[in-house]
């Protein structure tokens, strides 16, 4: 296990979901959105984007495999997630880790937001890209890197990629996500954190170091 970039000082300063989608609105009201960007253009993706976080928290429906799981759980965890208001990745997935976390009463959900932070950023970067939202998992007792998470489950990685391969208009391939995310409602996302669960408790068990490969 590493050491963590995240320090108690980035725990003070982090966010609850409630408080997040507090603070969007907040923004909105004012015509903004997070980040430095407040066009037109990214302050209606922030407002869609909080039609799709109030939709999947009515939609996502934990299957009992990762309610006894979680239920299992016997470390303090906490998950930060680096997200920004504008993002629909983050839209789509923050509202399904909250409710898995929510199923135990040891993991706690933070969020930082990605701009604010960049030292945090860049120490958990994918194919060396800043791409959110990215859950770090840690031991809340000692700031012991669990594992990551993001920025999005597997098979909606793949139809970004087919969209890129197909060079489609940004648009076009935000559409297809989109629907993809709909269809699935969380259950990708609730496969892969049942490997990822398991791996993060064996992580604090001296008993038991196999880590299960999580595809």
């Amino acid at each position: 296990m590493a050491k963590t970039p995240i320090t108690h000082e980035h725990l003070s300063k982090a966010i609850s979901y409630m408080q997040y989608l507090e603070m969007i609105d907040r923004l909105l009201a004012e015509g903004k959105t997070t980040g430095e960007n407040h066009s037109e253009e990214m302050v209606e993706y922030t407002r869609m984007n909080m039609h799709r976080m109030y939709r999947m928290e009515k939609s996502v429906v934990l299957d009992d495999e990762i309610v006894q799981l979680l239920l299992s759980v016997d470390n303090k965890m906490t998950w930060v997630v680096l997200t920004e208001a504008w993002c629909g990745d983050a839209a789509q997935n923050i509202p399904a880790i909250v409710k898995i976390a929510d199923a135990s009463p040891l993991i706690e959900v933070k969020l930082l937001l990605r701009d604010e932070h960049p030292e945090v950023m860049d120490a958990f970067l994918t194919n060396n890209t800043r791409s959110i939202p990215k859950l770090i998992a840690f031991d809340t007792g000692t700031l012991e890197v669990l594992g990551t998470w993001g920025p999005r489950p597997e098979p909606a990685q793949q139809v970004v990629q087919e969209a890129k391969d197909n060079n489609l208009p940004f648009k076009e391939m935000a559409e297809k996500l989109h629907g993809w995310y709909g269809k699935d409602r969380s259950r990708s996302l609730q496969q892969e954190f049942k490997c990822l669960l398991r791996n993060w408790a064996q992580l604090t068990s001296p008993e038991n170091r196999l880590i299960e490969r999580c595809s």
